[in-house]
């Protein structure tokens, strides 16, 4: 095998192998020779077929198999030889006519095109100050997660015989939509519990219902919203037969150990323990992720070298087609946003940059300290994911062991987050002590106010380089007059089942 450099520009690399139609024809006559004794001929004994007629009959065929693996075993070779790491898969072009390989008239030449990993010297963590933020749990904040958690426990009491129901008050009703005097699927129910004034049914329903008694029937009349998700329903006028089968007030939860005993906790002082120990979790959890954002900036600040053309176009690729279909969602496109579509493209492009160049100093940080995801890790992340879908649990395994790439996309943020905490280890961390409000607010909400791109900017910084991308998801269906979580009104439908990854 005779390996060429033929462009070795910047990261491009070029190289022409070239093998010599005997090695080619060696190996075919060894494919042959352990053919002969698996194939059964008509009118041959087993293992006895003559090599020749083995060849007239499957030697174009194998010589097929011969050149893709040499293909495959030569790059790899060609490769290592020139110590390279390439960026991605190479490229294949077969010079010649393939047939003159096949018939074993020419060498088998081709050429491989590449770009490599760059080389570059890692900034010495060692020197490297970082600040984190914390803050303290206080009992007010406590108090106010015990009001919330009454709040969610709330209890109802049925008033008094013939009380009309107020703001506030929960319904147990049946109802019956019907538009131009039909009755539309997902329209109706029965024993439906509705709370006047949580905003769950569309606008217009509960506030007609402030007012009516236990045994009234009530005709509520609503018009579905233009944007409404059912195109037949979306505009329409519509009738609701409406009736009140029960009205309860809502009554005082008092907070107190047989309240905390509803949560299986002995009294009031373990459920703020537990409350205590539960924001402690989610205040490190934020702590660490601004130390995170503060240590990718600071890498990104240390380190700059060439990078990958096509590893950037294809970061930049998946982004913006991301971008667009969040504007797509909202009935947008490039052409409504309040900046030109090329300074859009521009802002975007550097966020790539910046992926694709922290993604490789993560990597060589990794590579060079033998940082590692082990399988017991990649399998609490499997069982996680799978906790994500009750009832599918077995699908989700399925749909892993079916897609390595899937596999890959829970072991990077592992490996990413393993990484930052070597760096950590090694860097000046400084603790800096600050509210609650300033923990918990986003990073960026001034930094990027000016762009008005009118979509969200997703800040999880669980493998995203801390930097922002697109977010909104369509939130699933619920049921009959209720509206959805992203405030849009949906017929009756059943609960969209979660779907699995190419995330985020």
């Amino acid at each position: 095998m005779q390996v060429t450099v033929t462009n070795a520009d910047g990261l491009k690399r070029e190289l022409k192998i070239q093998v010599p139609a005997g090695d080619l024809e060696a190996k075919l006559g060894a494919k042959l020779d352990e053919l002969k004794n698996q194939v059964r001929l008509k009118g041959f004994r087993p293992g006895k077929v003559p090599v020749s007629h083995l060849r007239k009959t499957f030697g174009k065929q194998v010589m097929g198999e011969v050149i893709q693996e040499t293909v495959g075993e030569s790059s790899q070779k060609a490769i290592e030889g020139e110590s390279l790491r390439p960026a991605f898969q190479p490229s294949i072009d077969v010079e010649g006519e393939i047939q003159d390989v096949i018939d074993g008239k020419s060498d088998l030449t081709f050429k491989m095109s590449f770009e490599v990993i760059p080389t570059f010297d890692l900034a010495d963590f060692s020197k490297v100050s970082l600040e984190r933020l914390t803050a303290e749990v206080k009992d007010e904040e406590i108090d106010e997660a015990l009001k919330r958690l009454a709040e969610n426990q709330k209890n109802f009491e049925a008033r008094a015989e013939g009380a009309k129901a107020e703001e506030g008050d929960l319904l147990t009703i049946d109802f019956v939509g019907k538009i131009d005097g039909e009755a539309f699927d997902g329209g109706s129910a029965e024993d439906a519990n509705l709370e006047l004034g949580s905003g769950r049914f569309i606008p217009g329903f509960e506030e007609q219902l402030v007012g009516a008694k236990v045994g009234d029937e009530v005709e509520v009349k609503v018009t579905f919203p233009e944007e409404y998700g059912a195109e037949h329903l979306a505009g329409k006028d519509a009738v609701f037969d409406v009736k009140v089968k029960e009205v309860k007030a809502p009554a005082e939860v008092k907070v107190d150990d047989e309240f905390a005993k509803r949560f299986g906790l002995e009294g009031l002082d373990k459920l703020r323990e537990a409350l205590s120990e539960q924001m402690k979790g989610e205040y490190a959890q934020m702590s660490r992720q601004h130390l995170k954002r503060a240590m990718l900036d600071k890498l990104d600040e240390l380190h700059s070298f060439e990078l990958p053309p096509t590893m950037v176009e294809q970061e930049f690729n998946q982004i913006w087609q991301q971008f667009e279909h969040e504007l797509q969602h909202q009935n947008k496109t490039a052409a409504d946003l309040d900046q030109p579509e090329e300074e859009v493209r521009g802002e975007y492009r550097k966020i790539a940059e910046r992926r694709v160049r922290l993604g490789l100093v993560l990597a060589e940080v990794g590579e060079k300290n033998a940082i590692t995801v082990t399988e017991q890790e990649l399998n609490q992340a499997l069982a996680a994911r799978a906790r994500q879908f009750p009832g599918q649990e077995r699908q989700v395994f399925q749909f892993y062991q079916q897609n390595p790439q899937a596999v890959q996309e829970l072991r990077a943020p592992i490996f990413e987050d393993k990484v930052v905490d070597f760096i950590a280890e090694l860097a000046t961390v400084t603790d800096k002590v600050v509210s609650r409000d300033e923990l918990f607010a986003d990073p960026d909400a001034d930094e990027h106010d000016h762009h008005h791109h009118d979509h969200d900017h997703d800040h999880d910084h669980d493998h995203d380089h801390g930097d922002e991308k697109p977010k909104k998801k369509a939130a699933p269906k619920k049921t009959a007059a209720k509206k959805d979580d992203d405030g849009e009104k949906k017929p009756a439908a059943k609960k969209a089942a979660p779907k699995k990854k190419k995330e985020d």
